[in-house]
């Protein structure tokens, strides 16, 4: 893409009211634009990123058997007051309106705006799950969430509205439900190490709430982060402060001697449901024996845009962001300078030939100063920034720099194509 077809610019300020650094630099960069407190545009560039996140995670849903599936965002209220989940005082954070019914737009049935999916879900299954044969099934879905937050902060990282991958397990039996949520683990694993946060990021012990004695978070440690953990770096474990009592140290082995405490965000989590919705719902399968029984449920969730923010906070310098290679929104900033016909025309070649290549290049064909050019090219966050000039033609050679490195190098056309090529993490 060239620079003068994006209608996106960078800026020298952020919003006055915005003091999470992940948004400073992401509209800054003209990756996001915010609309209110708590919910945010993703502009090209942003979105690119965005799409590139949910990529990773999609590829290793599908790895383990995920479907994938999109739903409605607004829901009946009739399923959540099965599961006893539709008043404010269980769940306070819902947006809600009402229906029109009829000439005259009378109000028709209560409608909320889809917090998370557990009912709907469990609701749609009933048409798809009735024998022990349907089972198991493991759909997904990267969904819209609205959460009526009381204060939302923390930049993209806790927001009103966004982007939720939520997996759902159902499984016939216990036993083959933690088959697979072991599996479900692992894959969370391998989504933060592709994403750069996995020497970061903790399996965290944390409440089971009703469901079952732990649920497993993904903790990453941030200044930012809301949660306090204590980290056992041997076992690569942690535990939320929420469940940090004798008893549980005592149970996984740990002593407080070993711990550090740290503060991390959630950027997943995975915890068993049980039968909290098959039951109220309905949904019921027989056995083999020809006895009913209930659905056992398990959710998987992580937030690609939180994720996103999380991944700004860890790698950015004063410089601006630095994206991880496999996720950055263009591998390749190409920059010429100079007003020299032939720069312009070399500028263009390689474009052509990086692009032939299949490597992403956003080419800055702006009539700016090298300066202000090196500057949003180091704002951005791209991984490479390649310059032509005179100085570089006259030994017909590229400069090359990568993003995370002050060394430059001179090399030919295929020298720089061999450079810059995407390494997934």
């Amino acid at each position: 893409m060239k620079m003068s077809q994006l209608f996106t610019k960078t800026s020298k300020d952020a919003p006055a009211d915005e003091q999470a650094k992940n948004a400073q630099l992401l509209i800054k960069a003209g990756f996001i634009h915010k609309e209110m407190a708590g919910v945010y545009d993703y502009l090209p560039l942003g979105h690119m990123v965005l799409n590139n996140i949910i990529q990773v995670i999609r590829e290793e849903m599908n790895a383990i058997g995920g479907q994938e599936l999109f739903l409605s965002s607004l829901q009946p209220k009739d399923s959540w007051e099965k599961s006893g989940r539709w008043h404010d005082d269980v769940v306070d954070v819902w947006f809600k309106t009402r229906m029109h019914a009829g000439e005259g737009y009378h109000l028709g049935p209560e409608l909320g705006l889809g917090n998370t999916h557990e009912e709907a879900l469990t609701a749609l299954m009933r048409g798809h799950i009735q024998s022990y044969k349907d089972l198991p099934a493991y759909p997904y879905q990267f969904q819209t969430k609205f959460r009526n937050e009381l204060r939302s902060k923390s930049g993209i990282m806790r927001c009103r509205e966004f982007i939720m991958k939520d997996l759902y397990s159902f499984s016939r039996s216990q036993a083959q439900h933690d088959e697979f949520y072991e599996k479900a683990k692992q894959a969370y694993l391998r989504v933060f190490d592709r994403l750069g946060l996995g020497d970061i990021t903790y399996i965290t012990f944390a409440s089971g709430g009703s469901f079952s004695k732990f649920s497993h978070e993904f903790q990453t440690i941030t200044d930012i982060g809301e949660d306090t953990i204590y980290v056992h770096e041997g076992k690569k474990i942690a535990i939320n402060k929420e469940v940090y009592t004798d008893e549980v140290l005592a149970e996984l082995g740990v002593s407080k001697d070993d711990l550090t405490e740290k503060r991390a965000v959630e950027v997943g989590n995975i915890f068993t449901l049980g039968t909290k919705f098959s039951e109220p719902l309905e949904l019921m399968f027989t056995d083999e024996d020809g006895m009913l029984k209930p659905v056992v449920m398990g959710s998987y969730g992580i937030g690609p845009g939180r994720v996103m923010g999380t991944i700004v906070e860890h790698f950015a310098d004063d410089k601006g962001i630095v994206w991880p290679e496999n996720i950055a929104p263009f591998q390749v900033y190409l920059a010429p300078v100079g007003r020299d016909d032939s720069v312009r025309e070399h500028a263009e070649e390689l474009y052509k030939g990086l692009t032939a290549a299949g490597i992403a290049v956003l080419y800055d064909d702006r009539d700016a100063r090298p300066g202000e050019k090196f500057a949003d090219a180091d704002l951005m966050g791209i991984p490479y920034r390649v310059v032509v000039s005179e100085k570089t033609l006259a030994q017909n050679k590229y400069e090359v720099k990568a993003r995370t490195s002050d060394d430059v190098q001179l090399l030919d056309a295929k020298g720089v194509i061999k450079t810059v090529i995407p390494k997934d993490i």
